[in-house]
């Protein structure tokens, strides 16, 4: 007998390329995990002789959990005084100049416990959760030293543990060059190469490895030697690139068979045709276009033209996006990028779970999946990315349990 059974939504399970739907359809779980999907006319018998518990949900959409794969979640402080200073017209290197960016928030995270470090990405952790996210990413990368960088993640550990929810956490120990390492970047990835990131795996803090090809403090040979780490260690690779211009960061990502390439503004056209023969996706991160008023975009229709999957997420973190909405992403994904609601849809749950090396597991509704839900009282599945503000969401099922 399954545990739950849901009944009369309209299922949208990402099986295929597409959005798999199902009309009048039912799901039932057992032990956390997918036990049926499909049309509920063709269910095995009578609902309640298949299940303990009977769901009408009917007028619903279900969808899977979001999974929100691009994130900063844990650090220290915030970015407040800066955001004051942009508005006021401040660049980005002028705030860099006066002691802001990055570095910032690495004096704020060295400076905190684990305890609070911990209350802190809580808080923001549950605002994801309370919109559907029932998978997420967490990186490092504000500690730019071995103590801090591990307290992070064990913090993300700690995290998925206590709150119930999927965590995959990243080794982000390249963001940026810390003071101590001014002029001095090939030594610092050397340290990470053959201290840190070794430490964060022998402890089973760390899932991929992300960092970033941006020519910028960061020089890329260096960067590749670090990944050359990971790659031995059998981390996936991950990578922040082509932003702010075009640094040839989406071909070089494919080279490296990275999961990702992510934000992608200024990707050049034979990057994106490498990506796509790769299986690269490409992560688009709309919630820093906004907070940051760029008005670069990313070249969507060359993602389509070279077959180049498309993930969608918050990117939260306090400097560039301190977006906690997954429904806001999914509204400017459509609006500011111009994806279309199933796109957009695919992005935040099929595709996200792709980067993640989840997509057997996570993303899409299916038999074996986890019975990760998120029930919406929308009637049409292009909703979620129509409204600025509300949350349609009527129930999140994580591993099978009702939140």
């Amino acid at each position: 007998m399954w545990d739950d059974l849901w009944l009369g939504a309209t299922v949208a399970t990402m099986q295929g390329d597409g959005l798999g739907l199902i009309e009048e359809g039912a799901v039932a779980a057992k032990d956390g995990r997918i036990a049926f999907a499909g049309p509920a006319g063709s269910l095995p018998g009578p609902a309640l002789s298949l299940a303990r518990r009977v769901h009408d949900v009917s007028g619903t959409l279900m969808t899977p959990g979001l999974v929100d794969c691009h994130t900063h979640l844990v650090f220290g402080g915030d970015r407040i005084a800066e955001f004051r200073l942009s508005l006021a017209g401040a660049t980005r290197a002028e705030i860099a100049a006066s002691g802001g960016g990055i570095v910032a928030t690495m004096r704020a995270t060295r400076a905190a416990s684990e305890a609070q470090l911990l209350e802190g990405a809580r808080g923001r952790l549950r605002c994801l959760m309370a919109e559907g996210v029932t998978t997420v990413e967490i990186k490092s990368g504000y500690g730019l030293d071995r103590e801090t960088e591990l307290r992070m993640l064990r913090v993300a550990r700690r995290l998925g543990r206590e709150e119930g929810i999927r965590v995959v956490t990243s080794f982000l120990g390249a963001h940026a060059l810390p003071p101590e390492y001014t002029g001095r970047p090939d030594d610092y990835l050397d340290f990470l190469a053959e201290d840190v990131l070794p430490a964060a795996h022998a402890e089973a803090l760390v899932d991929m490895c992300d960092g970033g090809i941006e020519g910028l403090s960061i020089p890329r040979e260096a960067m590749l030697r670090l990944y050359a780490k990971a790659t031995a260690l059998g981390l996936p690779l991950r990578g922040h690139t082509d932003q702010y211009r075009d640094v040839g960061g989406a071909a070089a990502y494919a080279a490296l068979g990275a999961r990702s390439a992510d934000h992608l503004e200024y990707a050049n056209e034979a990057g994106i045709e490498a990506m796509g023969r790769a299986g690269t996706t490409a992560v688009l991160l709309p919630g820093s276009t906004l907070f940051l008023r760029e008005t670069e975009r990313p070249p969507v229709a060359l993602f389509r033209k070279h077959g180049v999957r498309m993930a969608i997420a918050t990117n939260c973190n306090p400097g560039s996006s301190p977006t906690r909405s997954p429904l806001l992403v999914l509204a400017l994904a459509a609006t500011m990028f111009r994806l279309t609601p199933e796109e957009a849809l695919r992005g935040y749950t099929a595709e996200a779970a792709r980067v993640l090396a989840r997509e057997n597991e996570v993303g899409t509704i299916a038999e074996g999946f986890a019975a990760d839900l998120a029930i919406w009282n929308v009637k049409d599945l292009a909703e979620l990315c129509y409204w600025l503000g509300g949350n349609p969401l009527r129930a999140v099922v994580r591993g099978g349990i009702t939140a």
